[in-house]
């Protein structure tokens, strides 16, 4: 009695999420050296939340990087645990998008339009194929 052994992929809708994720996190560790160098050259946020402490802004930048990072990892792994911390990624950069809309424009409606499409991804896929 042969015994096969399927393997859960995820949709395409989670595989889009995943890697829209993948990308905005390499966008966000470059947005964060910049930070950490002093540099206003991709982003000007100096009136923003952080006032001028750019080096905040990097630390920040690099928690949405390592949540963007672990979700898409389970996600693509078929894990549930993705799906939740997608959610409250793409929560979290829509939340950030409307507050630094004044200083960075076009940057927020970028994030505001990727974030959007996780969470449509996100929440149209049936949250993994069955096994069986």
């Amino acid at each position: 009695m042969a015994t096969a052994v399927r393997y859960q992929r995820a949709s395409g809708w989670e595989a889009f999420a995943a890697i829209v994720m993948f990308a905005v996190a390499v966008l966000r560790v470059i947005t964060a050296i910049s930070y950490f160098a002093n540099s206003a050259r991709i982003n000007d946020l100096s009136n923003g939340i952080f006032t001028s402490h750019l080096w905040a802004w990097g630390v920040w930048d690099l928690c949405i990087a390592a949540l963007a990072l672990l979700a898409a990892f389970s996600l693509l792994g078929g894990g549930g645990f993705g799906r939740v911390i997608g959610y409250l990624w793409a929560i979290l950069v829509l939340v950030q998008s409307f507050v630094i809309i004044g200083q960075a424009p076009w940057f927020a409606a970028g994030m505001i339009a990727l974030s959007s499409l996780v969470i449509y991804g996100l929440a149209v896929s049936s949250g993994g194929s069955q096994a069986g």
